[in-house]
């Protein structure tokens, strides 16, 4: 009677545990990546979806990664504290989508944007605005130095003051003066700039109730397993989060 009696004791704080797991499981925020593409497709992006999940594994918030522009409904929105854009291109979403995600930022949801989210809905002034600029040209990859001008940023305060690195280096055009720049490229240090002195790579602002965070970088595959991109990546994601 004495070992039933322990035993049932036992599974009583096994069950209890185990839902108290659960239910600090659910409170981690969740984020959706988003990467549908209708024009030039990144062969980086699967490389980004699995980063994003390490991340959001490492640091406490879920992850759900969808192509389906239909996820973007105000109901489904509401399971979400932010939307990650990852390298999508061309007209990626419809008027009825394009609607909910306007009421997800409004409502103080969080938005990302990584390298060709400003390839993106050329025609959606709302999301120009948000996203920061939209794409003009690029050079051939090459090294170049990034300038850090936010040091006290979470998305660079790790970051060397003169940051040089491979990737693929935008042009940009519809430049949003609102935002806040933490990254520049310096044009001397490559060829092909089209932006003179004042050319942002990386940048944030709270946005029509929401907050928006973008980077130009995230091009090549090996950019999703660079640890100073990564935490760059995630002083980003972290904004949009909303964490201190």
């Amino acid at each position: 009677m004495h070992i039933n009696s322990l035993i049932k004791k036992i599974i009583f704080l096994l069950v209890v545990v185990g839902s108290f797991s659960f239910i600090v499981k659910k409170k981690h925020p969740v984020v959706l990546v988003f990467s549908k593409t209708n024009g030039f497709r990144h062969q980086s992006i699967p490389f980004g979806v699995e980063a994003i999940k390490r991340l959001g594994d490492a640091n406490k918030f879920s992850v759900d990664a969808t192509e389906d522009s239909l996820a973007f409904t105000d109901e489904n929105l509401a399971k979400y504290k932010a939307v990650i854009f990852l390298s999508p291109t061309g007209n990626v979403l419809g008027e009825a989508e394009q609607k909910a995600l306007e009421n997800f930022i409004q409502k103080g949801g969080g938005f990302v944007g990584i390298h060709a989210a400003t390839d993106c809905e050329y025609d959606w002034p709302w999301y120009v605005k948000m996203v920061g600029a939209s794409f003009l040209s690029h050079p051939a990859q090459q090294m170049a130095k990034l300038v850090v001008v936010d040091k006290n940023n979470k998305a660079t305060k790790h970051l060397p003051e003169i940051w040089e690195r491979k990737d693929e280096w935008y042009n940009f055009k519809n430049m949003n003066p609102d935002v806040h720049p933490i990254l520049k490229i310096d044009e001397t240090s490559y060829k092909g700039g089209q932006n003179g002195e004042n050319h942002p790579m990386a940048w944030y602002h709270d946005y029509d109730g929401g907050r928006a965070f973008y980077t130009e970088l995230g091009h090549t595959n090996e950019s999703f397993s660079e640890p100073f991109f990564l935490q760059h990546l995630l002083g980003g994601i972290q904004y949009a989060l909303k964490r201190k």
